[in-house]
């Protein structure tokens, strides 16, 4: 089937929702999206995605699917520390100097990109909870899509600790981990209507936002997050976000934290 790429204007204060309309008020702030347009009419729930700045595509759905821990490469430790990212100061490192490799416990909390409010929501939730991590003895260690200028906006403005914070301009942490991506997943899946019961947490996290944290290529806000826990290079604990604002409860983090043993 033939393709052809357009760009599509997502307007936060008059494109979206009222309800949406009444969180977030962005006046005349808006992002320019590379998406696609099939030649024939297709069902939204599948669609073929080609992003300008990049040669991967894909097929996206709609439907939910679980995830845990036994969905991932048994050695996925070893796999993801080899990826470099970067510190919000700009230093790269790889994953495998972030906690210690063989008895440490972490929580690794991937965000969608740092412009995304859902994401300040977030941040604002890990950022309250660090104390309880800090005692548990788990390293929290939150990444974001999006260059360290951008992780920078966001450890200033929300504001969110930023020897916790990490950029990955790349992805490459998204792509290791098979996080979802593509705009089906972005705007319209079903598990992003959860945002909605959280109003009072959301505008009070976004209290400082700026759309100037969104990544420069705009093709990175149709990536998803996730949430992982590690003891040394043992995955315990793994969830993809289904779609914008799907976050893992943080209870279950907590209950995972408290059942390991800290050496």
């Amino acid at each position: 089937m033939a393709t052809m790429i357009h760009t599509v204007t997502y307007r936060l204060s008059t494109h979206s929702p009222s309800s949406f309309t009444r969180l977030f008020s962005f006046p005349s702030q808006s992002l320019s999206l590379s998406l696609p347009s099939c030649s024939t009419p297709t069902p939204i729930t599948k669609c073929e995605f080609r992003s300008q700045k990049s040669s991967k595509q894909g097929r996206y759905s709609i439907v939910a699917k679980a995830s845990s821990a036994t969905d991932f490469s048994q050695n996925i430790g070893d796999i993801l520390g080899d990826v470099s990212i970067f510190t919000a100061s700009g230093e790269p490192v790889v994953f495998k100097d972030l906690w210690d490799q063989n008895e440490g416990i972490a929580v690794v909390a991937l965000l969608r990109h740092f412009g995304c409010p859902c994401c300040w929501e977030l941040a604002s939730k890990l950022k309250e909870s660090k104390a309880r991590f800090d005692s548990a003895g788990v390293k929290l260690i939150a990444i974001g899509v999006g260059t360290p200028d951008k992780a920078r906006i966001l450890a200033e403005r929300l504001p969110f600790p930023p020897d916790c914070l990490y950029a990955d301009p790349e992805r490459k942490a998204y792509d290791v981990l098979g996080l979802y991506y593509g705009f089906g997943r972005t705007f319209f899946n079903p598990a992003s209507a959860k945002v909605f019961s959280r109003f009072e947490a959301l505008q009070k996290a976004v209290k400082n936002y700026t759309i100037e944290a969104t990544p420069d290529d705009r093709s990175s806000v149709l990536q998803q997050g996730g949430m992982l826990v590690f003891k040394g290079k043992q995955l315990l604990y793994a969830r993809k976000d289904e779609g914008t604002g799907d976050h893992a409860p943080l209870d279950d983090i907590f209950n995972i934290c408290c059942k390991v043993p800290v050496a």
